[in-house]
């Protein structure tokens, strides 16, 4: 069931288009990355989708009754509050009772990890406790439909790890869009890919979809030197490419399967370091696309 849909959305400036004709559709208990670079319209359709811009045109339709939940890139923050006090204020003013506001600020403060930052002034806080706590002031109310604006840009890599594990644990209650630059974080989580550039969306589908498209999968077979590769190259007529002591055989119809190579490489008198499966990264990927449209 679709919670939210997206029709020819598009967004200008004067006679600028920022955003144009974005299409898509977001299931229930999704995940999905919205990518681009810097500049590609991601922060204007999610603000359009916050309500926080009117569009030029095109259509929002969300299912009734949702409770939307949204973290901006850049959220604004009381420095005189403490974390428990501003994530109180944000429940109320999404709607929770005064009387539960409280207590389920506190559950979330302690969900994002500042357990120990409760009663601590926003002020003095780092940029990814900011980050955390900006993620507990959208989730609050417990939405079901969450629009993160790079939830992670402010993170180490430990901090990054978390947050990713905790917005997993949301999905099965809530719907996630999310725009991202670390889009190896973002592998682990995505149902659906939407690929932005210049303002219009140039590649969408499921992860596994996309790699199949763009991934250009190979076998990697590692020699112990350069030589060895050479000679194990020359003696064959596969499709290949050598790379220092590494030989590279793309996956195709006309090529040799993972079990093929397994067997020849079982009579080959050169040193094998090793045989594996190599597939493109979601980072590998994108700069394809982005590149090739």
């Amino acid at each position: 069931m679709n919670i939210l849909e997206v029709e020819k959305l598009t967004k200008r400036y004067g006679g600028e288009s920022v955003v144009e004709d974005l299409s898509f559709i977001l299931e229930k208990g999704t995940a999905t990355a919205l990518i681009g670079p810097n500049g590609a319209g991601k922060t204007t359709s999610l603000s359009m989708l916050a309500n926080l811009l009117s569009p030029t045109s095109g259509k929002i339709t969300m299912e009734k009754d949702v409770s939307l939940g949204f973290l901006p890139q850049y959220p604004q923050f009381f420095p005189w509050l403490t974390a428990v006090e501003f994530t109180e204020l944000a429940a109320k003013i999404s709607g929770v009772e005064a009387k539960q506001a409280r207590l389920q600020s506190i559950k979330t403060l302690e969900f994002v990890g500042l357990e120990n930052a409760l009663h601590k002034k926003i002020g003095s806080f780092s940029g990814g406790m900011k980050q955390r706590l900006g993620l507990a002031q959208a989730i609050v109310h417990r939405p079901n439909l969450l629009l993160l604006d790079e939830p992670i840009s402010a993170l180490d890599p430990t901090g990054r790890r978390e947050i990713m594990n905790l917005l997993k644990s949301l999905q099965q209650d809530t719907t996630i869009l999310y725009s991202t630059h670390i889009l190896n974080d973002a592998e682990e989580m995505t149902d659906q890919l939407l690929f932005m550039r210049e303002g219009r969306l140039i590649e969408q589908g499921s992860l596994k979809e996309v790699k199949k498209k763009h991934a250009d999968p190979c076998i990697q077979i590692k020699f112990r030197n350069h030589t060895h590769a050479l000679e194990f190259v020359g003696s064959h007529t596969w499709k290949c490419e050598v790379e220092e002591n590494l030989v590279l055989i793309p996956v195709s119809k006309s090529g040799p399967t993972m079990q093929q190579v397994l067997h020849i490489l079982s009579t080959e008198k050169q040193d094998i370091v090793g045989v594996e499966f190599q597939d493109a990264s979601l980072e590998e990927i994108f700069l394809k696309v982005v590149a090739a449209k």
